[in-house]
């Protein structure tokens, strides 16, 4: 496994070594609008939230009551949490062999390229996470971490279904879920830095943080095949001819 300052730089490099470098740019600009369309999904639920927040105060005003209004809270935030969750998948889907400078095109492929199983590993490690979330916040997390690769492995593997990349993401964390969370944690300071820049810095960090992250998945993968034993290669029959036959 490579060392994670190693991951770090070897994702500086690809986003072109510098925070104003046009690889750098674009890769904002992706990151950008991957979470401008997610936003937009989740839409209905806050439109309701404030609407539900509004009705709630008018009520406490008249000393009604705001079931109505409650209910209406409900099913707008749960379509909007779903449309959001559905668009996760195909939105964070990644091209994740080639290690090339990101491109705004890449953005859309995985609507092109198996929408449905996309669709099901963003909705399905989704609901899996939640679930484990019910029983404390640390299994949902480390969950959470357990599924990370998983639109990874559909990107490098085209004919797994979804099933296949949940739990192969799964095996491939085992014993390196601490690593990721220390990844992550890395970048703590990177976001102090970009908060004080009037908040706009972190949104240099985000392709940071998801450039290093691939290289994450590509050393654990290379090392996982590295691994692997060689396949069995039975040794072809020796034959000889007798004379006297």
């Amino acid at each position: 496994m490579v060392p994670r300052q190693q991951l770090k730089q070897n994702a500086r490099a690809q986003l072109g070594g510098g925070i104003f470098t046009s690889a750098w740019i674009v890769a904002l600009f992706v990151c950008f609008v991957a979470d401008l369309i997610l936003s937009i999904a989740s839409v209905p639920g806050v439109i309701s939230n404030m609407s539900s927040s509004i009705d709630s105060m008018q009520s406490a005003i008249n000393g009604a009551e705001a079931a109505p209004a409650s209910l209406h809270f409900t099913f707008s935030t749960g379509i909007g949490s779903i449309a959001a969750v559905l668009l996760s998948g195909p939105i964070g889907y990644k091209q994740a062999r080639d290690g090339q400078p990101m491109v705004f095109t890449d953005l859309f492929k995985g609507f092109t390229e198996d929408l449905g199983t996309n669709v099901l590993i963003g909705l399905m490690t989704s609901i899996f996470t939640f679930l484990w979330a019910l029983l404390f916040i640390v299994p949902g997390i480390v969950k959470g971490l357990a599924y990370s690769l998983s639109l990874y492995l559909k990107a490098d593997h085209p004919e797994y279904d979804w099933k296949t990349c949940i739990n192969e993401s799964q095996r491939l964390m085992r014993g390196h879920k601490g690593e990721l969370f220390v990844l992550y944690l890395s970048f703590i300071g990177w976001y102090i830095v970009g908060a004080l820049c009037l908040g706009v810095g972190v949104l240099w960090v985000r392709p940071y943080v998801e450039a290093t992250k691939a290289h994450f998945y590509w050393s654990l993968a290379a090392a996982d095949a590295a691994a692997q034993p060689a396949p069995f290669a039975e040794p072809e029959p020796q034959w000889s001819m007798d004379e006297n036959v």
